[in-house]
């Protein structure tokens, strides 16, 4: 399977909503996270387009044969204090079904890593459910290190 992969644009959202949409049922399901609205989602890939240099970019993959978009990923930034520079975090990652063991994750996160080094990042860092096993496997794939943080969450 050939892809190409490239920064979302706006002619790209509709797309790139339908694998969102794919993204967010996956975790509906593994997780019991409610599913946010169709135009919420849009919101956030609009205000990334709107300044992708302080916020954060999308990333959506197609099929070069037929042009089916396949895969997204999306990095926001951030800064750490523990390393007094400005970090990536690879909050999404999400790869069609049909396209799974393409490879296409490992381009992805790749693409990932470029634009982070891009941004002057020092690091790319994420985190996935503690069930995910497959991508705990592509993410030990591509050299990936396990964190030894334990993520908390405080509703606001």
């Amino acid at each position: 399977m050939s892809f190409t992969i490239a920064r979302v644009t706006q002619g790209d959202l509709p797309e790139l909503l339908v694998l969102v949409r794919g993204y967010c049922a996956f975790y509906e399901r593994s997780a019991g996270i409610a599913q946010p609205s169709d135009e919420a989602l849009l919101a956030l890939s609009h205000a990334l387009l709107a300044d992708p240099d302080r916020s954060g970019v999308q990333l959506l993959a197609w099929s070069v044969e037929d042009g089916t978009p396949l895969g997204f990923a999306t990095i926001y930034w951030t800064w750490s204090t523990l390393a007094a520079a400005r970090v990536a975090v690879m909050n999404d990652l999400y790869v069609d079904p049909a396209a799974r063991g393409s490879g296409l994750a490992d381009a992805l996160i790749a693409a990932c890593r470029d634009e982070a080094r891009a941004h002057g990042a020092v690091k790319l860092s994420w985190s996935t459910a503690l069930d995910n096993h497959r991508a705990q496997k592509v993410y030990d794939r591509v050299g990936g290190a396990r964190s030894q943080w334990l993520d908390y969450d405080l509703p606001v």
